[in-house]
């Protein structure tokens, strides 16, 4: 199926920061997903907290697999949109590569001890590591730092940014990536596309992740107007499942009838904009959307995870530890030339500290705070996980 008019294309991609030879048989969106993929960054998502920590059970989701169900919706409504499924891969397979260690308790602690190091600091944004990441933290090539992706996908990659950090970025890049966060313009409809895919993978894993720990129950979720009426709809389709067949129905209800809304909604505002080009989404009102009836939903949704789920005291004791872990590696490296590795490439010691944290798995920051403190940090529970409570 031929791309809309409104899609990107590579043809008239607005490039990459190092000029490099087109690649003979893949366009350059597809040669930017390839990257992703082998970098080393990607590998290390295997290993990062989504919500529950590593130790806490195998089947709980990572950055990894979250990443990869975000693409894979993302993909299957860029079909339907005649949008770049390239591009869509991408930006959705790359949207989380800055994410630190332990989730959003390790990126809230980092924030916290950057701002103490430096009260002049822009703190820490995982999406503006991302792009350090994909921009300059990776060592793969030898011509240049990073991945040297192209500016569609830097862009999507992008998702969220402080104006002070926008200024930053702009005044090394003027016209780049970050400078739509300062005249209020809108990205691509690609990266449009993978900020709801995000947000529709994690409602969805996040139900099952918290189910599957007993953290959260299906009573429960009966409060909930979306899952509700799922739910619903699948005893009456099945009048005899129950347990985990029942919740997986409901589940896999509850994506489809995201992603068919997503669809039937953007074409609706993509058929009153009529944009003649990629250009010409820039300028309007966000076109890739929910309906107004599923936003408000969505947003019931997310609000009673972040009671039940984000908010239960078993999370936020593990979030409380980890925060201690990463604050105490960052005080160690801080003040401890040798205990970091590595050139700093001219940083500044505490910017150097942050990239090299932000790069750990969950369980590499572990061994090393035990290596520096002497100290397990999640020792009554390293012996056995949540799964099958």
């Amino acid at each position: 199926m031929p791309l809309a008019p409104y899609a990107s294309d590579p043809t008239r991609t607005r490039g990459r920061r190092h000029p490099e030879p087109a690649a003979p048989t893949r366009d350059d969106y597809q040669r930017d997903r390839d990257r992703i993929v082998h970098s080393t960054a990607f590998r290390r998502l295997v290993y990062k907290t989504q919500v529950f920590l590593n130790h806490e059970g195998d089947l709980f989701r990572t950055r990894l697999t979250h990443s990869l169900e975000v693409a894979q919706l993302a993909r299957s409504i860029a079909r339907a949109l005649r949008l770049n499924e390239d591009l869509t891969e991408a930006i959705a397979l790359a949207h989380d590569l800055g994410h630190t260690p332990f989730g959003h308790a390790g990126q809230d602690a980092l924030d916290a001890c950057l701002r103490r190091a430096d009260p002049a600091s822009t703190g820490f944004e995982h999406n503006l590591q991302s792009l350090r990441v994909v921009d300059r933290l990776e060592e793969r090539y030898a011509q240049f730092d990073g991945l040297n992706l192209s500016w569609e996908t830097r862009e999507g990659i992008l998702k969220h940014c402080s104006r002070r950090n926008a200024e930053v970025i702009e005044a090394g890049e003027p016209g780049g990536v970050a400078r739509r966060f300062l005249d209020g313009t809108q990205p691509g409809l690609e990266a449009q596309l993978c900020n709801l895919a995000d947000e529709i993978a994690y409602n969805a894993h996040d139900i099952d992740d918290g189910v599957r720990s007993g953290l959260i129950n299906i009573e429960q979720l009966r409060g909930v107007p979306l899952v509700a009426r799922h739910l619903q709809e699948a005893a009456r389709a099945y009048p005899r499942l129950a347990g985990r067949r029942l919740l997986f129905e409901t589940l896999r209800r509850l994506l489809s009838a995201q992603v068919y809304d997503v669809i039937d909604a953007s074409r609706a505002r993509l058929g009153e904009a009529a944009p003649a080009d990629a250009q010409a989404v820039r300028g309007t009102l966000p076109l890739v959307v929910f309906s107004a009836a599923m936003r408000v939903e969505s947003t019931q949704l997310k609000r009673f995870l972040f009671a039940h789920l984000y908010r239960h005291p078993h999370v936020m004791a593990s979030t409380a530890r980890a925060q201690v872990v990463v604050s105490e590696l960052f005080a160690a490296y801080r003040d401890s030339a040798a205990e970091l590795p590595g050139a700093h490439h001219g940083l500044p010691r505490h910017r150097a500290v942050a990239d090299y944290i932000a790069g750990m798995t969950d369980r590499f920051a572990l061994r090393e705070h035990r290596r520096i403190t002497g100290r397990i940090a999640f020792d009554e529970i390293d012996s056995g996980g949540l799964e099958g409570l």
